[in-house]
């Protein structure tokens, strides 16, 4: 049985040496290729407001972030939870780097790089002299972008999952990724319906499924206050 972690995260900005921190953390368990249904998933408070331009890609407010749990409040969940999986990252170095400053803050030891899949290094190689982005990765295999206006680290986590098996294996591998997740109404996939998201049979943590559902409501009513909000630019 082969386990890998499929991570995100979202931030308050591009550089963790000059103090921007981890806000949105998610990650979605595969086990030999395929989805599990179980999944790790925190907002977190920074501590600290966030770049106007990481703000208007991820849409979380420094008001919204006060009442979540720091990042050294979930560390110790966090090391349990991927343990010594394989982690698969787009753009590893960003995220690492986070995820390392937030562990080194806690004392506790870094992400080892032989645990780490870095799917931007596996596109470069395919498409050379291509764009590698998340986004133009999923136009290539034509996977579907709906709901990614804004972004979140398990809606992202999701996509990547199923670039990653076009990567390794090509289309046969994401088809039975797809058909173990067709019936699943998930909130990933429907990032702006509630009554998808209330409906989420993979969110099985019972215990955190009313904040989950509260969080998320609070953040669709917070991105409406987003001054010059790219969001309102994008649906006007």
């Amino acid at each position: 049985m082969t386990r890998e972690l499929v991570l995100d995260t979202e931030t308050t900005g591009l550089d963790y040496e000059t103090g921007h921190r981890i806000v949105e953390i998610g990650i979605i368990e595969l086990e030999n290729h395929l989805p599990t249904g179980d999944f790790f998933h925190y907002y977190l408070n920074p501590e600290r407001d966030s770049d106007k331009g990481a703000k208007e890609v991820h849409g979380l407010s420094r008001e919204f972030l006060r009442d979540k749990p720091k990042f050294s409040d979930i560390a110790n969940e966090f090391i349990d939870y991927i343990s010594d999986s394989k982690i698969i990252i787009h753009n590893a170095a960003f995220d690492v780097g986070f995820i390392n400053a937030e562990l080194t803050r806690c004392n506790m030891k870094k992400l080892s790089d032989d645990k780490i899949i870095d799917t931007l290094i596996l596109a470069k190689k395919k498409f050379l002299s291509q764009s590698v982005s998340l986004d133009s990765l999923c136009r290539k295999y034509n996977i579907d972008l709906n709901g990614r206006e804004i972004h979140g680290a398990i809606k992202d986590a999701k996509l990547l999952a199923s670039v990653y098996l076009e990567l390794i294996g090509g289309r046969q591998s994401r088809l039975d990724f797809e058909i173990i997740t067709e019936n699943v109404n998930t909130a990933e996939d429907q990032l702006f319906s509630l009554d998808g998201y209330n409906k989420n049979i993979n969110l099985k943590r019972k215990k955190n499924l009313e904040v989950n559902k509260e969080d998320y409501e609070l953040h669709l009513s917070k991105i409406l206050t987003i001054e010059d909000s790219i969001w309102k630019k994008i649906n006007s």
